[in-house]
């Protein structure tokens, strides 16, 4: 079944909501992106207006900045520690924007979608 994101059928008060249109292609979503550890893998979609979104599915680096020195550096994910969005993404090794990776400098919270963006940048944690 497809995710739709229009208008609920119901109101407030919990009574039906009487429809005055159909459901419209521009209210369909898309499933997620679950970004998870591996050989880089990335998927275009063509979004509204013939935009394009790169949805990044398999990632083994991180762009991360240090927030003492103000410096960047590219370094490997190397588990995914802790991931607010839900309990079962840590068992998985997928990554959202708030998620806590392990990376060779130490851990990182994560601070891009890797969905939206097509790639993955954090801050070191302390």
């Amino acid at each position: 079944m497809a995710i739709w994101q229009g208008k609920s059928l119901r109101k407030p008060t919990g009574a039906r909501a009487k429809t005055n249109r159909n459901k419209r292609n521009s209210e369909f979503g898309r499933d997620p992106a679950e970004t998870k550890i591996g050989d880089r893998k990335v998927k275009k979609i063509r979004t509204k207006g013939g935009n394009e979104k790169i949805r990044l599915t398999n990632t083994q680096t991180i762009n991360v900045v240090d927030p003492k020195t103000n410096k960047v550096q590219v370094t490997d994910i190397l588990n995914v520690v802790d991931n607010t969005a839900n309990t079962h993404f840590v068992r998985r090794n997928i990554i959202t924007k708030g998620a806590v990776v392990e990376t060779s400098l130490g851990k990182a919270k994560v601070t891009s979608r890797p969905g939206q963006h097509g790639m993955v940048n954090g801050v070191l944690v302390e």
